[in-house]
């Protein structure tokens, strides 16, 4: 699944903590499901964002945040396999983190988490949240491309409108520590995934819809 061809760094992630924009049309399509006059019930995994609590808080809906990357970032979470290598507990993750009751959400911001989550946690983490979404409850995935390049920043999503995200580029909370002591990572881009691989990392859902973009990101809407 790894990895990438060579590329220039980004200008974006030159810029330090600048705030851009940009359009989404997986957004645009969830809109009409955001006008729901019932109240819904929201997960955004990402880092937490201020802007979307007020976002959806202020449209009637209920908002649980929760900073899954930085969780797994957790020392206690580093393990051993069965061939002696390095890998964080999926169990114990799951154990912290995600501990809601079944089909409990109508909505679930994923962002970009899989292209820079551990690979042990990637298919545990997926498998949860089919569990806690509702039948007919809604997934928004963004993927990278090859083209991102492995120094593609990372961002904080704010929802500012209906098909507008403002993203903020986020330095490393502190060294993430991977496989071996000396070996650090500080929130890079793990792996780039295909068609292929998003559609078996969604198997279990009833439908998926990509959407293309110019900025090297593939927007993903799954449906439980």
């Amino acid at each position: 699944m790894k990895f990438f061809r060579s590329s220039p760094t980004s200008e974006t992630a030159t810029k330090g903590a600048e705030r851009l924009s940009r359009r989404s049309s997986a957004m645009a399509e969830l809109s009409r499901v955001l006008k729901s006059e019932e109240p819904l019930c929201v997960l955004d995994i990402g880092p937490t964002s201020a802007a979307n609590i007020r976002f959806f808080t202020e449209r009637g809906h209920r908002i649980y945040s929760q900073d899954l990357l930085e969780a797994s970032t957790d020392p206690s979470l580093v393990t051993r396999d069965e061939q002696g290598l390095s890998v964080l507990d999926s169990k114990k993750f799951l154990e912290e983190n995600l501990a809601y009751t079944n089909a409990h959400f109508d909505l679930v911001f994923c962002w970009n988490l899989a292209d820079y989550l551990d690979e042990s946690l990637v298919k545990p983490v997926m498998g949860r949240l089919w569990s806690v979404i509702k039948p007919g409850g809604v997934l928004l995935a963004f993927f990278h491309t090859r083209e991102a390049g492995p120094d593609a920043p990372f961002y904080r999503y704010h929802v500012t409108g209906a098909d507008v995200l403002e993203m903020h580029v986020l330095n490393a909370k502190r060294n993430h520590q991977k496989h071996e002591v000396g070996t650090v990572k500080a929130f890079k881009l793990q792996r780039v995934f295909n068609n292929r691989h998003i559609e078996n990392l969604f198997r279990d859902f009833a439908s998926i819809k990509f959407f293309l973009s110019r900025d090297n990101i593939r927007e993903v809407l799954v449906v439980r």
